[in-house]
């Protein structure tokens, strides 16, 4: 039903086109096929279609001609008739060029496994030294998710003689999450080789029902070595009128097999918004096909200690991630009674790379605003809260991120908040 649906409206689509111009046709075959593909290249679609259609009415079965027409109904999104055309082609005469635009209408169609036989064929027939049938079955394999024959056909196409910067791109974005990606950021390896980064992150929020709002910003510069990295971070507060300021040392190192390891060392002058001192380590393990396990512990250091201790479990899935952290803090002689949370996050790497995401956040439980590194509004006795974000590299060195968050908690009376927040990326 859908094919029958994409016939009638191509064909309405060329029927409601204005009349082609009257063109003269040369009596030579050869020369009309050679205007007909001017045409389809200088964007005349309909006239060309209109040429096309006449040179098989005058040869049936034509190879080149199917595939002309063919090629030109996959520029217009007619992916019915664009089959047929180019299904007649590869059967009448199999030749590489056919192959190739099989798997381009394939590709372009959504149908990715089907890309990947036709481009298949596409090399059996190709040269032995040509690049272009292994990076175009790379691109069919990433788009149908699977990474790995994705990244062998562009390691194989730069053995013959791709372009080495075109290679490590294809490479890169062929890279599975949970290879380059590790929750909250990549920190562990850098992306594409890059051993610098730095970003400037702003969080703006407000109470409606107090008139009341806080500034937050967090600058970081990092270094990436073999095995991990390190960053020096600055944090500044400012809310309800009150500011603070801190500086911070974070680190990522590779252990064992999967295994890699945050500790953080955060120092602030006062005890206004930030802890005198907060430390903090995390181990991540991944286990099985795409999981990975998490603990953490944290120490806050203001008039007396606050521990926080956390175990978490997360999912990589093809462009998917999803962590699910539960955060438990004991009780103090300040804080009576103990409290926990729960924080679900969800990513999709829209790119199918490590660097582009929408990312989708809920938490819920009394501790939940005290996961961040700023110490935030009080914990509430019930507590949920949201954000959402979206986060894009507009080109390899440079990239962004924008998001909104709300809030709701009861203490005395219920509260509310709201704010949004960004941050600005760069690596060399």
């Amino acid at each position: 039903m859908k094919r029958v649906l994409l016939s009638l409206a191509c064909a309405a689509l060329l029927g409601s086109a204005p009349p082609a111009r009257a063109e003269v046709v040369p009596a030579d075959f050869d020369q009309q096929f050679l205007a007909a593909r001017d045409l389809a290249i200088s964007g005349q679609r309909d006239a060309a279609l209109a040429a096309y259609s006449a040179l098989l009415e005058a040869s049936p079965g034509n190879v080149d001609v199917l595939l002309g027409r063919g090629r030109v109904y996959a520029w217009m999104g007619c992916w019915p008739d664009a089959e047929l055309d180019l299904r007649a082609a590869t059967d009448t005469g199999p030749t590489a060029d056919a192959w190739s635009a099989l798997g381009d209408m394939y590709l372009w169609s959504d149908r990715p496994l089907l890309a990947v036989e036709a481009y298949g064929r596409w090399l059996a027939l190709s040269a032995g030294d040509e690049p272009a049938p292994l990076l175009a079955r790379g691109r069919a394999f990433r788009a149908a998710g699977d990474l790995a024959s994705a990244r062998a056909d562009f390691e194989a196409a730069g053995v013959r003689g791709a372009d080495p910067a075109e290679v490590a791109q294809y490479l890169r974005s062929a890279m599975p999450p949970a290879a380059t990606t590790r929750a909250p950021d990549s920190n562990v390896r850098a992306a594409g080789g890059y051993r610098w980064s730095a970003s400037l992150g702003v969080d703006r929020s407000e109470l409606p029902s107090a008139q009341l709002n806080w500034t937050d910003y967090v600058a970081s510069v990092r270094r990436y070595f073999d095995r991990g990295s390190l960053a020096v971070e600055a944090l500044t507060a400012k809310r309800f009128g009150i500011s603070d300021q801190a500086w911070a040392l974070d680190g990522y190192v590779d252990l064992w097999k999967r295994a890699y390891l945050n500790l953080r060392f955060q120092q602030g002058p006062s005890e206004k918004l930030f802890p005198r001192t907060r430390w903090r380590a995390e181990l991540f393990q991944g286990v099985g096909q795409g999981w990975e396990l998490s603990g953490s512990v944290d120490r806050m250091n203001f008039n007396t200690a606050i521990d926080l201790y956390g175990v978490g479990i997360g999912r990589y899935y093809r462009n998917w991630y999803v962590r699910l952290r539960h955060l438990y803090i004991p009780s103090t002689a300040s804080a009576p009674s103990s409290s926990n949370s729960d924080r679900l996050v969800v990513r999709y790497y829209y790119a199918g790379d490590g660097d582009n995401y929408i990312e989708v956040a809920g938490g819920l439980g009394r501790s939940d605003q005290a996961t961040s590194f700023i110490v935030g509004p009080l914990p509430a006795n019930h507590s949920w809260s949201g954000s959402a974000a979206f986060v894009k590299y507009v080109n390899p060195h440079l990239g962004f991120k924008l998001g909104i968050n709300v809030g709701y908690g009861l203490e005395s009376e219920p509260y509310s908040n709201r704010g949004i927040f960004g941050s600005v990326y760069t690596r060399w």
